[in-house]
């Protein structure tokens, strides 16, 4: 069963309208209607402060005696109000004045009740109970609350039909960016989306992913010439077995083949050695991590590569000198491979008569730095950028196919990674320093 699609940007973004214009709209109607109510009950409160005022004068003025012209008169003030209820009482409970007006079972009563103190000695005090019919108000507010529901409703939707309109002429930019990318591919990745009039909070996408493309540009530049590199290494030494091999057939039955064979031999060392560099580049890339253990001392190891290349360093007329030290856990064989390579490097490119300096030393607890130093030609920088790129060569000057296939530092960068760490180079006034950062213990 297929996953339930996710609601678009528009979508959410007109119901999140839709519901806060509906709870807006909801809660000043509810204001407005709780406003209008109290309002209502003070009026009504008041009406009947003022109606008691005068039934008081009216019942004190008098001797408390029951009569008719008391009656009369009782009865003439509630002529033209015909939603005020008046009853009378003595002490002892009974009614002296009956309900004034029709009596209806649907009305709907505010009442105040008071006592109207006697004037004389021996007479009763009243007790009055004024009832105030507020039917028409409730009516009115049922209307009322009726009249703000509907409005908020269809001002909701009105808020909210405008809100998707604004919603989808504000997302138009996104829409001619997704019709921009979707015009890209592998084969014009050279292009970059136009951020000419973009909105402000898109910039900073528009500039990401132009440097998104600009990377895989340079990715898919490189890829291809490391083809063409791959293939060209490949080319050579598969060139010259073929035509040593041509040559041995042509020659006679009695002819030597040993050095056909040694020279075959040699070209097939160089292809295993660049197959065994490619594969092991090609697990680094896959995610391969360093197998450590404790290493006490890395200088100690620097050392034994350097015993390895005693011969070349001599032969180059150079001295290799060893400063600082560190411990960690390492990869001891990866670690001496890399160190190969930059000190064969280093030996290489070294100007005779000079020192090749290894500086060892600790960064921090958790981090330790591994640098070959060399006296020799500065790099330039747009070359030290990419001098640990897969069959990198700077130049023909300082390029010795026969020996080496450009895959050294790329090794020693893959290795530093596998380490956690990652590899560093600066060349200035003649001296070119290339080495490695790790990480002491695995993360």
């Amino acid at each position: 069963m297929s996953a339930q699609r996710p609601w678009s940007l528009r979508q959410r973004l007109s119901w999140w309208l839709a519901a806060q214009s509906l709870a807006g709209l909801g809660a000043v109607c509810l204001v407005v209607y709780m406003v209008t109510a109290m309002n209502l009950s003070e009026r009504q409160h008041e009406t009947l402060a003022q109606k008691e005022t005068i039934v008081r004068h009216m019942l004190g003025s008098g001797q408390h005696k029951q009569d008719a012209s008391e009656e009369h008169s009782l009865s003439d003030f509630l002529i033209g109000h015909e939603n005020f209820r008046l009853i009378v009482r003595i002490k002892n409970g009974q009614q002296v004045f009956p309900v004034a007006g029709p009596a209806t079972e649907s009305a709907r009563l505010v009442s105040r009740v008071f006592e109207v103190a006697p004037q004389a000695e021996g007479d009763d005090a009243l007790q009055v109970t004024l009832s105030m019919d507020v039917t028409d108000d409730l009516q009115h507010l049922r209307r009322l609350a009726l009249t703000l529901a509907v409005a908020a409703i269809v001002g909701a939707i009105v808020v909210s039909l405008g809100g998707l309109s604004i919603v989808h002429i504000g997302l138009a930019p996104v829409r001619r960016l997704a019709s921009q990318v979707k015009s890209l591919s592998a084969n014009n990745l050279h292009q970059r989306l136009d951020s000419s009039g973009q909105p402000t909070e898109l910039a900073p996408l528009v500039e990401q992913f132009n440097g998104l493309l600009g990377r895989l540009d340079q990715s898919y530049t490189q890829l291809e010439g490391f083809n063409a590199d791959v293939a060209h290494e490949l080319c050579t030494p598969l060139a010259t077995l073929l035509a040593s091999n041509e040559l041995a057939l042509r020659r006679p039955a009695s002819f030597d083949l040993h050095e056909v064979l040694s020279s075959n031999l040699e070209e097939l060392h160089r292809l295993t050695g660049i197959v065994n560099d490619m594969l092991f580049l090609s697990q680094a890339d896959r995610g391969a991590v360093a197998r450590r253990t404790h290493t006490p001392s890395l200088a100690l190891v620097v050392q034994k590569v350097a015993e390895y290349h005693e011969a070349a360093l001599s032969e180059a007329g150079l001295e290799l000198r060893i400063s600082g030290d560190a411990s960690g856990d390492f990869d001891e064989p990866l670690l001496r491979r890399a160190l190969s390579n930059l000190i064969g490097n280093a030996t290489q490119y070294a100007r005779r008569d000079t020192v090749v300096l290894v500086s060892v030393e600790t960064v921090s607890a958790e981090r330790a730095r591994v640098v070959v130093s060399n006296v020799g030609q500065t790099i330039p920088p747009e070359v030290l950028d990419r001098i640990f790129d897969r069959f990198f060569r700077a130049s023909a000057s300082r390029s010795h196919s026969q020996k080496n296939h450009g895959l050294g530092l790329a090794i020693t960068a893959a290795i530093a990674r596998m380490h956690g760490g990652h590899p560093t180079a600066s060349s200035s006034e003649g001296v070119t320093r290339i080495g490695l950062e790790l990480n002491r213990t695995p993360k």
